[in-house]
This record gives C-alpha cells, sequence and structure tokens, in this order.
C-alpha cells in the first residue's frame, strides 16, 4: 500500500504541479476504498493512515515537493476519507500528525514543516467536519510532538518552535504530556 501511495503521489503531482491537491485527492481515494474493505481485510484504519501517510511522504520526497504542503493534504486527506467511518475526529488528528511527523523523521524531512502542515490540516478539515479549529489543532500538534519525542529532543524542539506560532490565524495551545524522550 506504501508504494501505491508513493507512486499516486508522484504521479498526481506530476500532473498537476500541486501537492496539497495530489495528496488530498490521492489519500482519500485510498482511505475511503481501504476503510470500506477493512471488515473484510481486517486491518484497523489506524494501520491504514499509518501506510497511506509513510506512501504520501514519500512520494512527496522522491518529487521534491514541499513537506508541509504535502502534510497539509494528508490531514485533509484522512479526514476526508475517514468521513465515513465514525471515527473520532481529534484522534484520527492526533494519530495521523503523529504517524506523519513519525515518517518525515524517517526519510530526513523538515519535522517543523511537516508538524504545521499537518495544525493547517487539521484545521481546514475541522471547519468541514464541524469540530473546533482549536481543538483540531491542539490534536495535530500534540501528535506530531508524541512522534517528535520518540524521534529525539531536537526534533521535539523543532515541532514545538514550529507549532507555537499561530497557524492559519489558529493559536496552538499545547497539551503537556507526560513525554518521554527516546534515547536517539
Amino acid at each position: 500500500m506504501i508504494e501505491t501511495v508513493k507512486d499516486k503521489i508522484v504521479a498526481g503531482v506530476k500532473g498537476t504541479g500541486d501537492i496539497v491537491q495530489a495528496t488530498v485527492d490521492t489519500v482519500t481515494q485510498i482511505l475511503a476504498t481501504t476503510i470500506k474493505d477493512t471488515g473484510k481485510v481486517g486491518t484497523s484504519v489506524t494501520d491504514v493512515i499509518a501506510n497511506v501517510a509513510s506512501g504520501a511522504i514519500r512520494g512527496a520526497v522522491q518529487v521534491g515537493a514541499d513537506l508541509g504542503h504535502a502534510a497539509k493534504g494528508i490531514m485533509l486527506g484522512v479526514l476526508r476519507g475517514t468521513k465515513e467511518a465514525g471515527t473520532k475526529v481529534l484522534d484520527t488528528i492526533s494519530h495521523t500528525a503523529h504517524v506523519a511527523v513519525r515518517g518525515t523523521a524517517e526519510v530526513g524531512g523538515d519535522v517543523g514543516a511537516a508538524a504545521t502542515g499537518l495544525v493547517a490540516g487539521a484545521i481546514e478539515g475541522a471547519k468541514e467536519l464541524g469540530v473546533s479549529a482549536e481543538n483540531a489543532a491542539a490534536a495535530a500538534a500534540d501528535g506530531a510532538l508524541k512522534a517528535a519525542g520518540e524521534v529525539g529532543s531536537t526534533a521535539v524542539a523543532t515541532v514545538r518552535k514550529a507549532v507555537t506560532k499561530p497557524i492559519s490565524g489558529v493559536k496552538v495551545v499545547l497539551k503537556e504530556p507526560k513525554r518521554t524522550l527516546s534515547n536517539k
């Protein structure tokens, strides 16, 4: 699935030149289709989101696209693609931010840009789903910070700096979770 998403992102960006729209369209379509099949295949929605986010990041890196824009597209695509699944929106936002920041770190991408894009996507998606933009932004920042905590202290500092500036006109209020830093 990761390779399929990566290839579709690469093709979409080459076709339109718009990383946000190519990512939104690919992620929405793959998630909506896969979620319908999850009952049949036994895959969880959270695993599907992780695979889709990973593939989208790899595709964006392959074409040299802005990871902030790709991350925004991932978040919007996940929110639109899971809308039918009745998942808890804030949990989905936090999980998506977590796996996308982790995936960005794995490919050596800019975790700060990814975190900013994820929060921006969560804010835009919140408006579509009738969720408070502030709560959506906080959930995305929380997921991004948890992932950064798994990567190391430099990633935490980068993500924290990125998400504490107002994004899309929303001031992000961070929850201060019990955080464990990895030994990396």
